[in-house]
């Protein structure tokens, strides 16, 4: 049996501190019909799992997240034989219970991203994929697990609000967010997830708390210099925290992946267009997202 293949996309905070812990690595750059990816791919070993890591913003962080090619990132990963995606994100808490340096495992998403390609499918056929349940509760609960295993301070479920940016939300803004049910605000879940479903992957995401949005006032007189330094060392607690419990997940467990889960059988019902209708070489185009 062929060994299953584990995708990893880095964010901010673990884009360039994971690669260094893959052992047996190798970069691979991969063509797309959505063009090229964020970085070259990077194949190596973690733990017990053979893994495909993507550093989301590129190397050095040079793309902000409108400019990031989410529809390229997912299908290079599809591409290589990814079926199993674990990501991560640094994000604002919307929620005094999550403190900056916590870990949140997403459940559910409000995509406020309105300048962004969110689907494989233009001008290929009507492909309607349910999304009711955004992400793989099967994973979800493999990582809430082992990161109780560890002691490791991470909440099993959250509602992820993803604004397009690059800009930070308004005061307003993020008591909306608030109102409508958000927990996190960030910028790099959307399209993501989606085109992951798409992709007829699990996609699981770890949310990285780096401060609380502008809802809540900061305490005292601090600077700006202070305050920065504050989100920082946050952003990099939880950081550490999210390369500790993804390090275990792999380490851990070797079955992450499951042919039977539904995440794997997302475009059984969703293409409503006659199949007559499309031609061969949109189907040749696209072929791999329904493998």
């Amino acid at each position: 049996m062929k060994e299953e293949l584990i995708g990893i996309i880095g964010g901010t905070g673990l884009g360039d501190a994971l690669a260094p812990k893959i052992t047996n690595a190798k970069f691979h750059d991969i063509n797309t019909p959505f063009g090229s990816p964020s970085a070259a791919v990077l194949i190596g070993r973690l733990g017990q799992n053979k893994i495909a890591f993507l550093n989301r913003h590129g190397k050095g962080h040079k793309l902000y997240p409108t400019e990031i090619p989410f529809a390229a990132n997912i299908f290079a990963l599809k591409k290589l034989g990814v079926t199993t995606l674990i990501t991560s994100g640094a994000v604002g808490s919307l929620r005094e219970e999550i403190a900056p340096g916590d870990l949140v495992v997403v459940d559910q998403f409000i995509d406020k991203t309105f300048n962004r390609l969110g689907t494989f499918f233009n001008g290929f056929a009507a492909v309607h994929c349910e999304m009711a349940n955004p992400v793989c509760a099967r994973l979800g609960r493999k990582i809430f697990n082992v990161a109780q295993s560890i002691g490791i301070k991470t909440h099993p479920k959250g509602t992820y609000v993803c604004m397009e940016g690059p800009q930070f939300s308004t005061r307003a803004e993020s008591l909306m967010h608030r109102a409508w049910g958000g927990d996190l605000i960030g910028m790099t879940a959307m399209p993501e997830a989606k085109l992951a479903r798409e992709a007829q992957m699990c996609y699981a995401m770890l949310a990285l708390a780096s401060d609380y949005d502008c809802w809540k006032p900061h305490e005292g007189k601090k600077n700006k210099q202070t305050l920065l330094k504050e989100i920082i060392a946050n952003l990099q607690t939880a950081a550490d925290n999210c390369l500790q419990l993804i390090t275990a997940v792999l380490q851990n467990d070797n079955e992450l992946s499951s042919p039977g889960c539904p995440c794997r059988k997302s475009l059984d019902l969703a293409v409503w267009t006659d199949q007559k209708q499309i031609t061969k070489a949109k189907k040749q185009k696209l072929k791999i997202l329904f493998e």
